[in-house]
């Protein structure tokens, strides 16, 4: 065996029936998991669904048993995580759906032996071992065998030719080059084994519960950090790893003290507040603010650390070990960041010390650059960004093919210029799913846009015809609890704007130019989107009154003078309103308010006062989008009482079109990835 197959025997453990430890025979064995730190196991779901129902309503119903040395060790425990969900407790799928997880908690096992989890994907191709429990033999014993990692389907990582054996399911799978486990066996594909890379636990921390993911993160970090300064006999993940040949970067014993100071920091709420750091600390040793190729999604401040390995700076060659600097700046960075956001709360001592004394052979810029960050009262230095959300999210819904199906995508947009692509559908889904279909890539986009406090707004970029979709109005997020009616939508939580995805397809008119030029710094005054003339050639006191044409719309707005922003008490995605607000965006009017809900208001001249005093109060067309967002939250508070709900009646299905003409261009849909050889068991 190899230092890690050594290392990965002790953390293994048999899942079975609570009672089925004492089945010699192995009848009642479901298959194999592994201890991640003292109290948890991960292992596959598909592995604990042999136990029906019991397991899924957070039961103690799933047997652990492993190998302390000479003596066999038996206990329960308890699912706390698991994704999917079967629909069917008793009755689960013949293929398991990815990511196909679960996260149990053990108690009792504070000495178990714990394996080393990898932060990141694996670099491609990489030999690996497949580790887990099995009775192929015919006795049930631990069996292990050696291939390679050489692709991915988009979700899971394939193994070239080997399989793994059969009874491995949920069993580790260990980079033999890196020394730590970069996945799990879920089961046999056509040409291979396919694997659950650990980085799909991240998935696992939006889940009602979440935080045990990271409890359970935390713990391995701190089992990691105690095992490398035991004086125990017994061999240690970090000293095997600092066997391998050198690499770049952090020593193995460098990033195990760090990960295990990061583990007694408050969490990151968001991978946006880590990913925000990352941002700042690549622009200060790169010497560029260029974006990386592909978006990350880390959880935890370690994995953060992990996105730094291969850092490149064509500008900074021949400087010494670059990647530990940026590790070194980034640990710096999450001081700064934490004493400001917790204060005394954050015990940020300990890190502190150790980033100053491993830092001390850096070159004197970056010493420089981390005492400025990590001592308080100093001034931000160069690397500290202004506080804001990471990025803004855009929402992109293109006309619909295939019959009434609308092509999606959903990005970022970092810094207000850079389009960063994460996720797209070029085959589109009817109106009456688009809720359902992006509440998790919008959901996902929020989570790596917000930074903290600070919250990424959402840019929808729709047909005319879905102008009046309450976007506003979606939940992203799952029930919480007994007072989800208390829970926040999209539009009161953050800032939601409607953008016309027709004319960003052409280079933008001048007198779209011009009137966002005027309406950006302000005044703002209202003008009506749709109004009534009398018909031509009848005496003015006589004559019926009748509804604009499209013409005079366009003209009446296109002669308006700047800073007029149209507003109209209905809906504008049919009927007049659709043929109004088509002329005012012909006309290049970037801004315009309106209501989404049905017609037959009877209070649209006070609608129309009412948005017109907003918009003479608003700091510019910026600042309307938070006045809109305090309205919507004011007029459906289920709290207020009749007088403060008659208040606000008016704004209620507010929304409003804020198109600037010069946000970045927008290609065509990327090609979507294929999907997952779904649970391959």
């Amino acid at each position: 065996m190899s230092a890690f197959d050594a290392l990965v025997r002790p953390a293994l453990v048999r899942i079975a029936a609570p009672d089925g430890g004492y089945d010699h025979d192995g009848d009642r064995y479901w298959g194999t998991g592994f201890f991640i730190a003292p109290g948890w196991v991960l292992t596959c779901a598909h592995v604990v669904a042999e136990g029906g129902s019991a397991v899924w309503r957070s039961e103690p119903a799933v047997g652990v048993i492993w190998e302390d040395g000479p003596t066999t060790r038996r206990t329960t425990g308890t699912v706390v995580l698991a994704l999917p969900l079967p629909d069917e407790p008793d009755a689960p799928p013949d293929r398991w759906p990815f990511p196909d997880l679960a996260l149990i908690r053990v108690p009792g096992t504070r000495k178990a032996s714990c394996v080393r989890l990898s932060e990141r994907v694996p670099v491609l191709p990489a030999s690996v071992g497949l580790h887990g429990w099995s009775r192929e033999t015919g006795e049930l014993g631990v069996r292990h065998v050696h291939g390679t990692l050489n692709g991915s389907d988009g979700k899971a990582l394939v193994t070239d030719g080997v399989m793994p054996v059969e009874g491995c399911s949920g069993g580790p799978v260990v980079d033999d080059g890196q020394g730590v486990v970069v996945g799990l066996n879920k089961g046999r594909g056509p040409d291979g084994g396919a694997v659950v890379p650990v980085t799909a636990l991240r998935r696992l921390h939006d889940l009602p519960g979440g935080e045990a993911m990271a409890e359970a993160l935390r713990a391995h970090d701190r089992y990691h950090l105690l095992s490398y300064h035991s004086f125990d006999e017994r061999p240690d993940w970090t000293r095997a790893q600092g066997k391998l040949p050198a690499s770049p970067g952090p020593s193995p014993g460098v990033r195990t003290q760090l990960y295990g100071h990061f583990a007694e920091l408050p969490a990151p709420t968001a991978p946006g507040e880590i990913l925000d750091l990352i941002d700042q600390v690549k622009a200060w040793i790169r010497d560029d603010d260029l974006p990386d190729a592909l978006e990350q999604d880390p959880r935890t401040w370690s994995e953060g650390a992990g996105l730094l390995r291969g850092l490149r700076a064509p500008r900074r060659d021949g400087v010494r070990d670059l990647e530990l600097d940026a590790v070194l700046l980034y640990a710096a960075h999450v001081v700064r960041h934490v004493g400001g956001r917790y204060g005394p709360r954050a015990d940020i001592a300990g890190l502190t010390h150790w980033i100053v004394d491993k830092a001390g052979d850096a070159d004197r810029f970056l010493r420089r650059e981390i005492d400025r960050l990590v001592s308080p009262g100093r001034p931000a230095p160069l690397s500290v960004r202004e506080p804001r959300a990471r990025a803004d999210v855009l929402l992109k819904i293109d006309k619909p093919v295939y019959g009434r199906r609308y092509p999606w995508q959903v990005k970022l947009l970092l810094d207000g210029h850079t389009v960063s692509p994460l996720h797209c559908d070029d085959r589109g889904v009817e109106r009456s799913r688009l809720r359902e279909t992006l509440r998790e890539p919008l959901a996902d986009a929020l989570r790596r846009g917000d930074s903290g406090p600070h919250l990424a707004a959402v840019e929808a970029m729709l047909p005319l015809e879905l102008f009046d979709e309450p976007l506003d109005t979606w939940r992203l997020e799952p029930p919480q609890g007994p007072d989800e009616a208390w829970g926040t939508n999209l539009g009161q939580r953050r800032i939601v704007v409607i953008r016309d995805v027709r004319r960003h397809d052409l280079e933008p008119a001048p007198e779209w130019r011009e009137r966002w030029e005027a309406g950006e710094c302000g005044p703002l005054h209202a003008a009506a989107l749709r109004a009534e003339v009398p018909d031509a050639g009848m005496d003015a006191h006589t004559a019926r009154v009748r509804r604009e044409t499209w013409a005079e719309t366009y003209d009446r707005l296109r002669d308006a003078e700047g800073g007029t922003v149209p507003v109209y008490c209905g809906p504008v995605g049919s009927g007049d309103g659709l043929m109004a607000m088509n002329a005012a965006l012909a006309a290049g009017h970037p801004i315009a308010l309106w209501r989404t809900g049905a017609h037959d208001h009877t209070d649209c001249a006070e609608f129309h006062e009412r948005a017109d005093r907003l918009l003479a109060d608003a700091d510019g067309a910026w600042g309307v989008r938070g006045r809109v967002r305090s309205l919507r939250t004011r007029a459906t508070d289920p709290a207020a009482g009749p007088e403060a709900r008659a208040a606000y009646a008016w704004a209620q299905s507010i929304a409003i079109l804020l198109d600037p003409p010069d946000r970045p261009p927008y290609g065509g849909p990327l090609e979507v990835p294929s999907l997952l050889g779904e649970g391959e068991q």
